[in-house]
């Protein structure tokens, strides 16, 4: 069983070579195996976070296999798109998660008050929108739940942030399990097809991402995949850099 304390007593030479040898194990294992051994040697309490994104649904329905109450925590940033809060309705409808829902101590009402727009004042603007709406709701989610191994659904693919990430990471004192992180398109579309499930409203209107309303385009030929979020000024909502 890996402990943090144990991890964190390691010099980081040795916690460099125990996060390597023990993903070289898991890359060999079939994605059951990777998510059972997680469950087995990773400590509690284990949570799993989802942005209910175009294909989010794959690592929860994944995880939900092995680990049926497993708490999904949901940040509502307020600004959420109203097909985004139907989808989590009908998944939550159809699978039954164990959803925990946070949000931030101020409303978006209170926040522009104080504020203004924020995601209309350039990067620092979004950095302070995503620290408030998103980054603080999690730090309190993971506090309150008390996590020590934390699930997500990223993927190597999607960001150059995330081409960095292994399957067992350590992030700010918890482990940190992504089980598809080197998953490719076709593999995660093949999940999709062979287990039916369905995918968020806004990919059939061409939204390969979905975040905010104020925040987030539909993709069109002129366009990198980079600049359907956060006007192209940056990929990453601050949740899997500051946690």
């Amino acid at each position: 069983m890996f402990n943090i304390k144990k991890f964190n007593n390691l010099n980081l030479k040795k916690k460099n070579e125990l996060l390597y040898l023990t993903n070289i194990k898991l890359q060999k294992m079939s994605i059951s195996n990777r998510i059972l051994w997680a469950i087995e040697n990773l400590p509690h309490n284990h949570i799993m976070s989802s942005s209910f994104g175009i294909q989010s649904l794959v690592s929860l329905h994944l995880i939900n296999k092995y680990y049926k109450d497993i708490p999904v925590i949901f940040i509502d940033t307020g600004y959420l798109f109203k097909e985004t809060y139907l989808f989590v309705d009908k998944v939550i409808n159809k699978f039954k998660f164990n959803l925990k829902i946070f949000r931030s101590n101020l409303s978006p009402a209170w926040q522009e008050a104080r504020y203004g727009k924020l995601w209309e004042q350039g990067i620092s603007g979004l950095e302070l929108y995503n620290q408030i709406n998103k980054i603080d709701p999690m730090k309190e989610a993971l506090k309150k739940l008390q996590a020590q191994t934390w699930f997500a659904g990223l993927r190597n693919q999607q960001s150059d942030l995330r081409a960095s990430l292994s399957i067992l990471n350590v992030q700010n004192n918890v482990f940190k399990f992504l089980p598809i992180i080197d998953w490719d398109d076709k593999m995660v579309q093949e999940y999709i097809t062979e287990n039916d499930l369905f995918v968020h409203p806004l990919y059939n209107k061409g939204y390969i991402s979905v975040g905010d309303v104020h925040t987030t385009k539909p993709i069109n030929k002129c366009m990198s995949e980079k600049e359907t979020r956060f006007f192209g000024l940056k990929r990453e909502c601050g949740l899997h850099e500051c946690i």
